[in-house]
């Protein structure tokens, strides 16, 4: 059976709402609605304070005979597949070119080594995580003007997620930056590939 991330709010009530109310759409087949289908396996993720958070996300299945597809409604405080919280993996992110990996996971009080794939992981991707948010900000708000040049891929993707998580946190609702980055790569920001591709504006 195929197991799919969907991206849904941090506040397990909400997330229960709009079960029941048939508010959530099924990304794969994009015509049925999800209901409720247990629970996803506990996991742990580690916060940005260094705390543990235990988490059991809910599951969801399509209700269309023809797709009944379930998914994992992963909080969007989370990223799909890594056991820290999108805030850590932002701030990792964040110091990069400012900051040397081993020394940024001994203030973070993780191991360098998983900063150092972190950041191979989203240059590699560099490019492809610019022109996906640069599109999401410019569907959102179509005066804006282009992002300055920051002068390397990885700080110019960096650019780019700020200019559009500020803008969809004016245009849609007020939501931390890496809640964003969550819900509009579907928790795929460092995937192995965008295979299903992540969320894109209709």
């Amino acid at each position: 059976m195929e197991v799919v991330v969907l991206i849904v709010s941090d506040d397990r009530a909400v997330v229960e709402a709009d079960l029941a109310a048939g508010r959530l759409l099924c990304p794969c087949c994009g015509v049925g609605v999800l209901g409720g289908w247990g629970c996803a396996r506990l996991r742990e993720v580690r916060m940005l304070e260094g705390g543990v958070r235990r988490l059991r996300p809910r599951r969801g299945r399509c209700r269309e005979l023809w797709c009944r597809v379930t998914h994992v409604l992963l909080p969007d405080i989370c990223l799909a597949r890594r056991r820290y919280v999108a805030e850590v993996v932002g701030e990792a992110l964040l110091s990069l070119g400012r900051e040397g990996y081993r020394r940024v996971g001994e203030r973070l009080g993780i191991p360098g080594e998983t900063v150092r794939d972190w950041r191979c992981r989203f240059c590699s991707c560099a490019e492809l995580i610019a022109a996906h948010f640069l599109w999401w900000a410019r569907a959102l708000d179509a005066s804006l003007d282009p992002p300055v040049d920051q002068g390397s891929p990885a700080r110019d993707a960096l650019e780019a997620i700020g200019v559009c998580t500020r803008v969809a946190s004016l245009v849609l609702r007020p939501r931390p930056p890496w809640s964003w980055v969550s819900a509009l790569t579907a928790g795929g920001l460092l995937a192995i590939n965008t295979e299903p591709p992540w969320p894109v504006p209709e």
